[in-house]
């Protein structure tokens, strides 16, 4: 199996729901870019996976950024870490040397608002990298990092596939 198929195999694995509600819009560099049309969930989305994933194997980690209309969402920026982190301990991303703070609950962290989601993009957009980190639910600090090479125009794709979605 090729680097490509590969990737993309991977990714299809991150997206938890039958794989029949997706369609597959691109893969662009490290990033895939998705649409899906079905039941309440209409929306679309660019996700990778971690380069470097510093919590236990076998979890999923995976970053995306959203378009979800009818949550009224646009460039919503969600990541699944790849630990659980200690409910006490904050999340944060860092891309180049921009930094941000994310909200978290569980094993899952999003910007706290759009105008954070709308900063973080345009950081993703001109960045070659980014890591979150947190602490573990043990009291171990760990990051994914992630490549950047591809977001940009799979979260272009997936915006473009969202347009007349409702």
């Amino acid at each position: 199996m090729n680097g490509r198929c590969a990737l993309l195999a991977a990714m299809l694995l991150l997206v938890p729901a039958a794989l029949a509600a997706r369609d597959l819009v691109g893969v662009y560099g490290s990033w895939g870019a998705f649409r899906e049309v079905n039941g309440v969930q209409r929306g679309c989305f660019a996700i990778a996976q971690p380069v470097v994933a510093g919590g236990r194997a076998g979890w999923r980690p995976f970053a995306s950024v959203g378009f979800w209309p009818n949550k009224r969402l646009r460039g919503s920026l969600h990541v699944r870490l790849s630990a659980a982190r200690d409910r006490s301990a904050g999340v944060t991303l860092t891309v180049g040397e921009r930094r941000f703070a994310l909200v978290a609950a569980g094993s899952d962290a999003w910007a706290a608002d759009a105008p954070s989601d709308r900063a973080i993009l345009a950081a993703i957009r001109g960045g070659r990298s980014m890591s979150v980190e947190a602490v573990g639910a043990g009291g171990r600090p760990f990051a994914d990092s992630y490549a950047l090479g591809g977001a940009p125009t799979a979260i272009d794709a997936a915006a473009l596939a969202c347009v007349g979605v409702r």
